[in-house]
This record gives C-alpha cells, sequence and structure tokens, in this order.
C-alpha cells in the first residue's frame, strides 16, 4: 500500500481516473472535485467510498465537503495516515 505522500498521491489520482473517467493531465492537486472536474454528489460519495477501502481510513460526510480540490484530498489522506501511524 502507497505510504509516501508521492504514492498516496498516485493512487488517490487513479481512484479520481476510475470513478470520474478524467484524463490524468487535468488532476492538478489544484483542480477543484466540483467546479473543475465536475463531480456530482453520487460520484462524490463513490470516490469517499473507495478512497476509505483503499486507504483504511473513515472520510466523515462533513470531511469530504470541505475538501474542495485534489490537493486536499491528498493532504487528507495522508495526514489520516501519519495520524494513525500507518
Amino acid at each position: 500500500m502507497a505510504t509516501t505522500r508521492a504514492g498516496i498521491s498516485a493512487r488517490v489520482k487513479m481512484i479520481f481516473i476510475e470513478i470520474l473517467g478524467v484524463k490524468a493531465a487535468d488532476l492538478a492537486d489544484s483542480a477543484a472535485i466540483v467546479d473543475d472536474l465536475g463531480t456530482d454528489p453520487l460520484k462524490i460519495s463513490q470516490l469517499s467510498m473507495l478512497i476509505e477501502e483503499e486507504f483504511g481510513i473513515f472520510i466523515a460526510e462533513e470531511s469530504m465537503e470541505q475538501l474542495v480540490t485534489v490537493g486536499d484530498v491528498i493532504d487528507f489522506v495522508w495526514g489520516s495516515k501519519r495520524l494513525y501511524g500507518q
């Protein structure tokens, strides 16, 4: 499992590609999940569930609502993994 920030970033971006069908080139850390990638609430829920499953973390709905960019998601996962020493 990806334990470095770069590894987490790569896997998170692969999940975005898988769920949203976007190109890797569109997944800059600064890309806004809703505004730039056009993600609807159902897709956000799918992203959240897949990320939780992949990384063994929990993302509360309130937390997911505050994750605006792809980079925010990567930082959240990275922080969660570091917090729990994984």
